[in-house]
């Protein structure tokens, strides 16, 4: 099978990608681009995305990736801290004042006869600052993390030899190519061979006809993306039929949702495969259809350990520190300043466990809240609610009295009133965990990651959503 880029108006087999990309990276020499130069990549998922991308591995330039809805005042601050050569965007009318070009321009004049060269990503390979991505700031400044093209690479091979990629695959990733998840994808299907569709994942519907129609056989998106597309095909069950080549629904970002995880097995015949890796680390574990338990073992190489909390509630879960050759350098601060990792274990700050198999389970974050003298994680407890059959987020708000108290939104499309939820959601926890609020919504809010957003979910907790059923506050000592 001949490997192809597909897109909504486009099927362009890999050959010719690989001449673009080479035609591309001579337009971005003319421009003086050479190998350790940092070019800022802020652009939307595209054909010409890839191409871009391909081209500047190519070159051996430094990759700043940003975010294409980023904030202009935002792009500017990162390309001056770090000193980008270059800045390659879809519209240059978001950005001013440094060196700007677009995909389309960088596109053009990319016809012709056969390359010269090969496409290599052994420049970019050697590169010690190979990717720069860009922190949202959502747990304090902003700041770059700085990962060797080396440690990306290899990293992605230990993927692709744990999931079996192969190149009779269609990949369809449903997530921003701008972020780690969404490029390791697009890298994954081209170093495995697969074919990769760049599909609208804000719009399911369209996505789903892409993947009948090209033949996807794996799909990648966060929780939340595939309980959106669960919901589509359950309300449109002739969808179903575009799906049909599948073998395997993985997930990461996010925790996976219990109940979610069943209904997709029900639904669609096969398991969510649940993965956990970060930004600074690469991927860390995969679970595989002969394995679809937790998120599988951890990747040879890879070492993780738990550091318990002996205040929490929860018998067997810690925090997760990993010890991965694929580790990020270290951070470039918002003034420029490089900070190096010097400790080999790193702090996920993300709770979990091991089952006796040695799967790892991600619970969430570390973030406890103290309640009527007990210490909880939300994100451990709201794993724990979703058994009530619906998903479950758990915000912690400050209170004088008990020290925290917790609402609980419940995603519910049927609209049934939070009374109902609360009965569900206590016959899953103990007292001292129940809500003190439980508020009903069709759907969760989400940010561009796709995973439910929590600055906003933690502003509907404050102020009441517009939308949605409460239940009436609980106030007493152990709620």
């Amino acid at each position: 099978m001949t490997s192809k880029l597909f897109t909504p108006d486009s099927e362009t087999t890999y050959e010719e990608v690989e001449r673009q990309a080479l035609a591309v990276a001579g337009a971005l020499r003319a421009r003086g681009i050479s190998t350790g130069d940092r070019v800022t990549l802020k652009a939307g998922n595209s054909g010409g995305y890839v191409t871009v991308l391909l081209a500047l591995m190519h070159t051996g330039a430094s990759i700043v990736l940003l975010d294409d809805q980023q904030q202009p005042a935002v792009t500017e601050q990162v390309v001056g801290v770090t000193r980008s050569r270059l800045t390659v965007v879809d519209d240059t009318t978001a950005t001013s004042g440094r060196a700007v070009v677009t995909v389309a321009e960088l596109l053009a004049g990319t016809t012709g006869g056969p390359a010269a060269e090969a496409l290599s990503f052994e420049a970019w390979r050697a590169l010690p600052d190979g990717l720069i991505t860009w922190s949202s700031g959502s747990t304090g400044e902003p700041k770059g993390i700085v990962k060797p093209g080396e440690a990306m690479l290899r990293n992605l091979d230990r993927s692709i030899e744990r999931m079996g990629h192969r190149p009779d695959d269609v990949l369809l990733p449903l997530l921003p190519f701008s972020h780690q998840y969404g490029l390791s994808m697009v890298l994954t299907a081209w170093l495995a061979r697969s074919s990769l569709l760049v599909a609208p994942y804000r719009r399911l519907d369209h996505a789903v006809r892409m993947a009948g129609m090209y033949g996807a056989t794996v799909v990648d998106a966060t929780p939340a993306v595939h309980l959106s597309m669960l919901n589509l095909v359950e309300r449109r069950p002739e969808m179903a039929a575009d799906l049909r080549k599948v073998r395997m629904y993985c997930t990461g970002g996010a925790p996976l949702d219990g109940s979610a995880a069943e209904r997709f097995v029900t639904a669609l015949g096969l398991p969510l495969l649940d993965g956990y890796g970060s930004t600074e680390l690469g991927n860390i574990a995969f679970a595989t259809p002969d394995n679809p338990v937790g998120c599988g073992p951890v990747l040879p190489g890879v070492d993780v350990r738990l550091e318990s909390d002996p205040s929490a509630q929860a018998a067997g879960v810690g925090e997760l520190l990993v010890r991965t050759p694929d580790v990020f350098s270290g951070y470039l601060t918002a003034d420029g300043v490089f900070d190096p990792v010097r400790d080999p274990w790193f702090r996920t700050g993300d709770l979990g466990r091991f089952d006796d198999r040695g799967n790892l389970f991600v619970l969430g974050r570390k973030l406890a809240v103290h309640r009527a003298g007990y210490t909880l994680y939300p994100e451990v407890v709201e794993r724990a609610a979703s058994a009530c059959g619906a998903p479950v987020k758990v915000i912690g708000l400050p209170d004088e009295r008990l020290g925290s108290r917790l609402v609980f939104f419940v995603q519910d499309p049927e609209g049934r009133d939070a009374l109902y939820w609360r009965a569900r959601i206590c016959a899953q926890l103990s007292p001292f965990e129940y809500p003190n609020r439980v508020v009903v919504c069709d759907a969760f809010p989400l940010n561009r990651n796709g995973k439910p957003d929590g600055r906003q979910l933690r502003a509907m907790a404050l102020t009441g959503p517009e939308n949605g059923t409460h239940a009436p506050e609980d106030r007493s000592s152990l709620q």
